[in-house]
């Protein structure tokens, strides 16, 4: 009887010593494993934490009616962590925000107005970023006959002949001083019923034009974008006095201490990246079946008159 049970006592003690190792070994298995899957695993990457995260950026209408910053904004924030305030207005307001120290970087179309602030050390870090070009849109039926026209000063002139709806933008904006130019140079003053103010950014001008079935100068990436709720259609364009030139620009935190500056070099630096580039050269091909701007960093203004 002692024996049977020294015997099944002796098996018993085995049975548990074996299951205590087998549950450990489990148990530090389990563990190598987490540990293994832990140092496999690699954490999302999470976007810098700028000291001063928030960025003012002033720039034309034409960059967000065509959707283009909808595409860029998000991907800079993704980037660098900062977070854009987007201050859609024509050039002439963003440049004003920009000599007032409210803004913190410019991304505006108006060569000739931002030299100024280039000059006098308002603005620094001045790049070139995309071109794309100005074209003359108008009623189908076309009642000036613009579409025989060649010239954009032969066009305006025939606009002014027939005195047909020509709907400006009158807010000093690229696009607006560009047509005060063209205006100029088809030696025409433009005034009376026929010529229309509309006050307001590109977008909401070519509804108007379209609903007074009338011409406007437009950036062909704001027409096309919004192309499909018009009735309007291109009448001229090609010429190259229509080039459309894009630059960005830091506001001199030496005159405005307190704009951000980091912020901002980020910003031009962004926008002049291969990356960047790439993406707005690609913009708009999907959808239109072409791009709505053709990148230019690394380039000069009078490299891409030539081009044109």
């Amino acid at each position: 009887m002692r024996k049977t049970f020294r015997k099944h006592g002796m098996w018993t003690i085995l049975i548990i010593l074996m299951t205590a190792l087998v549950l450990s070994g489990c148990g530090t298995a389990g563990n190598q494993g987490g540990s293994q899957t832990g140092s496999q695993s690699e954490p999302s990457a999470q976007p810098p934490k700028p000291a001063n995260p928030d960025l003012i950026l002033a720039t034309t209408t034409s960059t967000v009616d065509s959707g283009l910053l909808d595409v860029l904004v998000p991907e800079f924030e993704k980037k660098t962590g900062y977070k854009v305030k987007t201050i859609p207005n024509g050039t002439g307001a963003a440049l004003k925000m920009g000599e007032d120290g409210n803004a913190d970087v410019l991304l505006v179309h108006a060569p000739a107005s931002e030299k100024k602030l280039v000059d006098n050390q308002t603005a620094i870090n001045y790049q070139l970023v995309m071109h794309n070009d100005f074209i003359i849109v108008g009623p189908a039926n076309d009642p000036a006959g613009v579409k025989a026209t060649k010239t954009s000063a032969d066009a305006f002139k025939a606009i002014a002949a027939k005195q047909a709806i020509f709907v400006s933008r009158g807010d000093d904006s690229g696009t607006d001083k560009k047509e005060k130019d063209l205006w100029k140079a088809a030696k025409i003053t433009p005034s009376g019923a026929w010529y229309q103010e509309s006050g307001s950014g590109m977008g909401q001008t070519l509804n108007i034009a379209s609903e007074k079935n009338g011409y406007t100068l437009t950036d062909r990436a704001t027409f096309l974008a919004n192309k499909k709720n018009l009735k309007l259609e291109i009448v001229l364009e090609g010429e190259a006095s229509l080039l459309n030139i894009y630059h960005v620009m830091q506001v001199n935190p030496e005159k405005f201490p307190k704009v951000n500056k980091d912020g901002a070099k980020a910003f031009v630096d962004f926008m002049v990246s291969p990356e960047t580039q790439k993406l707005i050269g690609e913009f708009g091909k999907d959808k239109f079946g072409q791009s709505l701007f053709f990148p230019d960093a690394g380039k000069k203004d009078s490299d891409i008159g030539k081009a044109a």
